[in-house]
């Protein structure tokens, strides 16, 4: 039996529209975390958190519309379960970081959950990881290193800050690994037990962190609710419209982003050390993500 063609390559202007959706996904994601660390210097942790998911959760059952029962059945109820606590868990120690650490070394250190990925991978999934990967991830971890100065007056020894974005990044990863098991629910389905559940946890906790918002504060919580919504359904077209291998490394963009709205909203602009050590993260994360997509499937790993 002849082997199956190569699947056509994506026309150039859905190549160029999966980058633009990917581009536009990460500046709301960064946005999102802009809005949540001006937000945690007025409320609580647990209340930022709660309105991030909270409204998201508003804003997703007015998507679902008339879908909604369709899309409350999932194939995999459990994993969607375990995928919506590591994702609420993502958000609280983000959180928990973001507010004690610059926007743009959060962001740097949350680089590391592609590369934290393939290290689950291999007790989860079952997969190898050669030789080559191994020396990636080494590097990426020098690079975090670098840019949570462990040695200095401000770094990781200054508080656990960095210790709860080290976290999120492995709280992320572990979310990304269960997303990759969830082949057959709809991403609006995933979406949705996710915002769910984190409101849920987040409601439950509110009475004993709620302080009553002026104005501004419900723009903001609002705010965070929309972007985070927005920027799931801009990821979702954006890896439609092209293969991930296009439009995936386009997320590091975020550096960009997070450098600019962390010197304007914040007046933070990285240090010559950050922006060496993200350049190590971004590169051993290209290379890990990559090497991925050129090696033979295994039927382990196939669809």
């Amino acid at each position: 039996m002849n082997a199956p063609a190569p699947a056509a390559s994506p026309p150039v202007e859905n190549r160029t529209a999966g980058i633009l959706w990917m581009l536009a996904t990460m500046a709301c994601f960064v946005t999102l975390d802009t809005t949540m660390k001006a937000e945690l210097t007025r409320y609580s942790l647990v209340q930022v958190t709660w309105g991030r998911f909270f409204f998201a959760a508003l804003f997703t059952l007015i998507l679902c519309g008339r879908d909604l029962p369709r899309l409350l059945r999932s194939h995999a109820p459990r994993l969607q379960l375990a995928r919506s606590v590591f994702q609420t868990m993502t958000t609280f120690t983000f959180n928990t970081g973001l507010a004690r650490v610059p926007l743009a070394t959060a962001s740097i250190i949350m680089f590391l959950a592609p590369v934290l990925v393939t290290l689950l991978s291999i007790p989860v999934l079952g997969e190898r990881v050669s030789l080559r990967r191994w020396i990636a991830i080494a590097v990426a971890f020098l690079g975090a290193a670098i840019v949570m100065e462990p040695w200095s007056a401000g770094g990781l020894g200054s508080g656990f800050g960095m210790i709860a974005i080290l976290a999120a990044a492995l709280f992320n990863a572990s979310y990304q690994i269960t997303t990759r098991q969830l082949r057959h629910d709809d991403p609006l389905t995933s979406l949705l037990f996710t915002v769910a559940f984190g409101a849920l946890v987040t409601s439950l906790m509110l009475p004993w962190f709620w302080q009553w918002p002026d104005l501004k504060g419900w723009l903001m919580l609002m705010a965070s609710g929309a972007l985070g919504t927005l920027g799931h359904l801009f990821i979702i077209r954006a890896f439609r419209a092209a293969p991930a291998s296009v439009v995936a490394p386009f997320s590091y963009s975020t550096l960009i982003w997070a450098a600019i709205l962390g010197w304007l909203v914040f007046g933070d602009w990285p240090k010559p050390a950050t922006w060496a050590g993200a350049a190590l993260i971004i590169g051993s994360g290209l290379y890990s993500f990559l090497a991925e997509h050129r090696r033979p499937r295994t039927p382990l790993a196939a669809d």
